[in-house]
């Protein structure tokens, strides 16, 4: 499994938008993932997360290729896979697509030498609760025992769903951190974590969850559930938010939100976490940056 990190690693989800087609010493053009890393390094950011939100679109030569290159500029990487998941869909065909979904999405990551992939897990479609729990602990247990009978071992990236933002999802903290601990223990090893979405647990609690104390309250949560080591290898998406009762509306810049991203700074710095801090903001990189000098001048 991924080593422990030291520090907190700052960049965005997906390419910087400031990115632009460059070429290799050979004149060609690289790809759009491969310009972005490239483009991550200059603004002296650390971390990129590869979105693959329509499908796994890469191959193995591209995959191994930005591996290269993000060794070679120091750059951790992170997977989003697609959007279209649903663990606990009441149509098979839906539910095979999504295990596909995540398992491929597993391969790229494997050949990315990346450290955690996410996803959005399911729906409650007018079930309650406690039954899309066990729909999806059921379904990811499928998919870490598929791989350990095919590869004879199980995988080296953390797998850690989401939390959601809209109260139609599933996927407060509580509950995937039920699962996660319950899938750790059942293979006896730390295998399945949690990317925690302030963004969206801020919007699904309509503005709560915005504090030092809160925020606290979730990563005490989080080493209870499944220890020190998930904190030291903390999957983070963050960026600004609207809401309303029914939870999120769409992502917006942190300055034009409510979100108190620098005590959620502070929190993370007084805590010491270590890990990926993915920016989703509108503006990806320059939220990016502008948390990052923030964290560098608490000391």
């Amino acid at each position: 499994m991924s080593k422990n990190i030291s520090e907190l690693r700052f960049g965005t989800g997906g390419n910087p938008l400031s990115t632009s087609k460059i070429k290799d010493k050979n004149g060609k053009y690289l790809s759009d993932r491969e310009s972005g890393l490239y483009r991550i390094h200059e603004l002296g950011l650390n971390h990129m997360e590869i979105e693959f939100v329509y499908g796994v679109n890469i191959d193995e030569e591209k995959a191994i290729s930005l591996r290269e290159i993000a060794q070679q500029l120091d750059i951790s990487l992170t997977v989003h896979a697609p959007y279209y998941i649903n663990l606990a869909s009441k149509e098979k065909p839906k539910y095979y697509a999504s295990l596909n979904r995540i398992q491929k999405t597993i391969w790229a990551a494997e050949l990315m030498n990346a450290k955690s992939i996410t996803f959005h897990p399911a729906f409650y479609q007018n079930r309650s609760p406690e039954d899309i729990s066990k729909l999806v602990e059921n379904a990811i247990e499928q998919i870490f025992s598929d791989y350990q009978q095919k590869d004879g071992h199980l995988p080296e990236v953390l797998i850690s769903p989401e939390t959601t933002g809209k109260i139609s999802q599933w996927g407060t903290v509580d509950e995937i951190l039920e699962i996660s601990s319950k899938i750790n223990e059942k293979f006896k090893k730390f295998v399945s974590s949690i990317c925690i979405d302030f963004a969206h647990i801020h919007a699904r609690s309509n503005g709560e969850y915005n504090t030092l104390e809160e925020f606290n309250e979730i990563l005490t949560k989080i080493k209870s559930k499944l220890g020190q080591q998930a904190l030291s290898q903390l999957h983070i998406h963050t960026s600004g938010i609207n809401y309303n009762e029914k939870g999120e509306r769409n992502h917006l810049t942190l300055e034009k939100s409510d979100l108190n991203y620098k005590e959620l700074l502070k929190t993370l710095k007084e805590n010491k976490i270590g890990g990926y801090l993915v920016c989703e903001s509108p503006n990806l990189e320059e939220d990016a940056i502008l948390m990052k000098n923030y964290t560098k001048e608490l000391g």
